[in-house]
């Protein structure tokens, strides 16, 4: 059971947009110090949802501050980036950190993000498949030619090469895609890359999406070892107190008007109609899915997902309470208190 964090660098109201990055800092330097897997680090843009703009920016300077722990992005936005970019990037962490960088990628959303960038709402309904190939062919090949319907450009040269890692280690990092729809999981089971499954997500549903991806993995010609490796990775919420209803009461006052100010700051690119959850509904939704109470309760949860989906490491949400010192606290004691259940 591999146990990390999931940072969206949240701005919570009345908080600054510096306090919100320095609680990310803070909380993936102590989740090494507690004896955490990995630090999972989320991207967005013009939004307090989340006040970090580059997922792989920030993921390099936690990799210098760090020397155990695997950082992730979760995930950067290929729609609004060139992958070539992203690709040098991703080699450049994993050959400089010794093998502990991953590197997330998603869709995204139809914000205005893509008027901005420049990529438009074609990037993000038809071009993801293209910018994952292109991706990943600069993560494993030597030289690289664009010739796609958005991406074209003559053979250029590999540099730095993702296989160059001195001593042992993979051959490069590891690439991982957020999935949301059937379309998304075919996607990655044909190219053979693990998933990351959302918070929203109860373990009926990503079971049968782990389900699809092995199925559509198979058809594509996948190898055995491959289809049945799983390094999908489960994201939620995490809060560790000694009574449940005092980490519910801790989400329950704090997550609503962070998730009321944070997602209702989205704007679509096309205006299309938006429904909103309610914040209320649901945070208590949440807690009553993921490891949200004492930690036997949290440990059970965890085991609890592993034994229905197969999915054995998890990104947990820890800044939930919007406060720092909470936050250390909650990270603290997922390593002292909840790990050791688990093993």
């Amino acid at each position: 059971m591999r146990v990390g964090t999931f940072v969206l660098a949240a701005q919570f109201p009345g908080q600054g947009q510096g306090e919100a990055l320095h609680r990310a800092v803070r909380s993936a330097e102590v989740a090494e110090e507690s004896g955490l897997d990995s630090v999972w680090l989320a991207e967005h843009h013009f939004v307090p949802y989340g006040v970090c703009p580059s997922a792989v920016t920030l993921a390099a300077l936690l990799l210098g501050r760090t020397r155990r722990i695997r950082v992730g992005t979760a995930v950067s936005v290929l729609p609004t980036q060139h992958p070539v970019a992203l690709g040098e990037q991703a080699a450049l962490l994993h050959l400089t950190s010794g093998g502990r960088f991953s590197l997330g990628v998603g869709r995204g959303g139809p914000w205005v993000d893509l008027e901005v960038f420049g990529g438009g709402l074609a990037a993000y309904e038809n071009s993801f498949p293209e910018s994952l190939g292109l991706l990943l062919d600069w993560l494993g090949k030597p030289r690289v030619t664009g010739r796609g319907e958005r991406y074209g450009f003559r053979e250029v040269a590999v540099v730095p090469r993702a296989d160059e890692l001195l001593g042992d280690g993979p051959p490069g990092p590891e690439v991982i895609v957020a999935c949301t729809s059937p379309k998304s999981v075919k996607l990655a089971a044909e190219k053979g890359l693990p998933m990351l499954l959302g918070m929203h997500c109860g373990d009926e549903e990503k079971a049968d999406m782990v389900a699809l991806w092995r199925t559509a993995a198979r058809e594509a010609g996948q190898p055995a070892d491959v289809v049945e490796r799983n390094e999908h990775v489960s994201a939620g919420v995490a809060q560790i107190s000694d009574r449940p209803a005092d980490a519910v009461e801790t989400l329950v006052k704090a997550m609503p008007g962070w998730l009321r100010q944070g997602l209702g700051a989205h704007v679509t690119v096309d205006g299309r109609h938006r429904v909103m959850r309610d914040p209320v509904a649901y945070t208590e939704f949440l807690c009553g899915l993921h490891p949200v109470g004492p930690p036997r309760l949290a440990a059970d949860r965890l085991a609890a997902t592993a034994e229905r989906t197969g999915i054995t490491r998890f990104a947990l949400l820890v800044e939930g309470s919007g406060d720092l010192a909470a936050t250390e606290e909650n990270v603290q004691r997922l390593g002292t208190d909840v790990l050791p259940l688990l093993k």
